[in-house]
């Protein structure tokens, strides 16, 4: 086991990972910009080194600063959370040349499903099933159109190399091609460096639903059961569950079983979540794979008792995992929320401050994942997200009571949140009911106008 690791990151998840490295003993290093100098996970660390300016390209995504962090703290290897570095192949590969042990799949793993399109193709090789699409890239408009026509509209243009609902385009005809594939591209290529796309056929009424794997060095691998994350804004998640109410035992082992052989596929080792859309025919079509953490792993953690991020460490350390498919149980139902420092009610507008009250309510099922507190200030340098809300309870019903309950107890003062959204979608009869689409969001429940984020 490591004696030290440094977090490649801020906020809750470089706080979720530092507590997960405490439990085994082993002592962390944070890295900070000059605006995060006071903050959370700053305080949480044994030490602590400023990587850079407040912008993420000048700190946090930063890797000559963050590596030679590792270096001088003798650190032995580095856990790079979710977003920023964490799915970047280079990074991992540098780590490894620095003699640093990269918490996460190898570089050539990282590579391989990084690129949405050549990830799509081994997916079809090892017959996962695939959202019908390009083979490879897009070479421009008009292949697009080409492609299209061949598809039928509506068709989707999505980023090779990234995530995060960036670089993603629905079009319905032939005349929006030319300005979506160019908007697309250039999102593209400003969130992740590279603007090349592929195209698939867009499909309503479906679910966004992904499994979890985890695999090791020693050719073990078991997933840990699907989550439902079809409730999104402009492509990103508010809000997560699991079990999917529409997936079956079943569908379940047959979702499952495709995750690992995409997992397999791609040489991957470490955790991972295998992406599929599902439809209501219970047919399931693989989307993509993310090679990091995911931000929605605690309603897995919930609802298996499994530590994924322990896990993550245990692996990088070389040690088989420990549990077998079999010996893994799907207790209750878990629902997270992504609570935003936005306005809710007015397009979800960012709401930066300083926070001058912070208090959650706790008892059994109720888990808040967290990187402020009184005090802290929310900054317009970085991603607007403060807290997950995660609630377990023995069924869904009585998981969305408790998730209501736990929200409306919240007390946040200085900025403004989503919660009061989240307790509009969470008493939405559709949704009480389990009819969720990825499209529930402009059917059943629209953000208020007022701008976007």
């Amino acid at each position: 086991m490591f004696e030290k690791v440094l977090v490649a990151n801020r906020g809750e998840i470089a706080c979720r990972v530092m507590q997960a490295c405490r439990e085994l003993g082993i002592a962390t290093v944070a890295v900070y910009s000059e605006a995060d100098r006071d903050a959370m996970h700053v305080r949480m660390a044994d030490e602590a080194v400023c990587v850079g300016d407040a912008p993420n390209s000048g700190s946090y995504l930063n890797a000559a600063n963050i590596l030679s962090a590792a270096v001088i703290t003798g650190a032995e290897a580095i856990h790079p959370g979710y977003g920023n570095l964490s799915e970047d192949a280079n990074f991992a590969e540098a780590a490894e040349a620095c003699k640093l042990t990269f918490i996460g799949p190898s570089p050539e793993a990282i590579a391989r499903v990084g690129n949405k399109s050549e990830a799509r193709r081994t997916m079809r090789e090892a017959g996962v099933p695939v959202m019908p699409g390009s083979a490879d890239g897009i070479k421009g408009a008009d292949d697009a159109r080409e492609i299209a026509d061949e598809l039928g509209y509506p068709v989707m243009v999505k980023a090779a190399g990234g995530g995060g609902g960036r670089g993603i385009r629905i079009i319905h005809n032939d005349d929006q091609m030319k300005e979506a594939v160019s908007q697309a591209s250039s999102e593209a290529k400003s969130a992740f460096g590279n603007g090349e796309l592929y195209i698939e056929k867009y499909m309503e009424d479906l679910r966004h639903v992904e499994v979890q794997i985890l695999s090791d060095e020693h050719g073990n691998y078991v997933h840990l059961g699907e989550r439902e994350c079809s409730i999104q804004y402009r492509h990103q998640k508010l809000l997560e569950e699991s079990p999917c109410v529409a997936v079956s035992a079943s569908l379940r082992r047959r979702m499952g079983e495709a995750a690992v052989r995409a997992a397999q596929a791609a040489g991957y080792t470490n955790a991972g979540t295998v992406e599929f859309l599902l439809d209501q025919r219970g047919r399931f079509y693989f989307i993509e794979m993310n090679a990091r953490i995911q931000v929605e792993h605690p309603v897995t953690e919930m609802l298996t008792g499994i530590d994924i991020i322990r896990e993550q460490i245990r692996i990088a350390g070389g040690q088989a995992l420990r549990h077998e498919q079999g010996g893994i149980w799907f207790n209750g139902h878990a629902i997270e929320c992504r609570i935003l420092a936005a306005d809710g009610e007015r397009g979800f507008l960012p709401s930066p401050g300083t926070i001058t009250h912070w208090e959650f309510p706790s008892g059994p099922g109720i888990r808040v994942d967290s990187g402020v507190a009184t005090g802290s200030v929310v900054s317009t340098h970085y991603d607007p997200m403060i807290a997950k809300v995660i609630c377990w309870d023995e069924d869904r019903a009585s998981c969305i009571e408790r998730m209501r309950a736990t929200l409306r107890g919240a007390r946040i003062e200085g900025v403004k949140t989503t919660i009061p959204y989240h307790l509009q979608l969470l008493g939405n009869a559709y949704f009480r009911r389990g009819e969720i689409t990825t499209q529930f969001i402009q059917r059943r429940l629209p953000i208020p106008h007022g701008g976007g984020r």
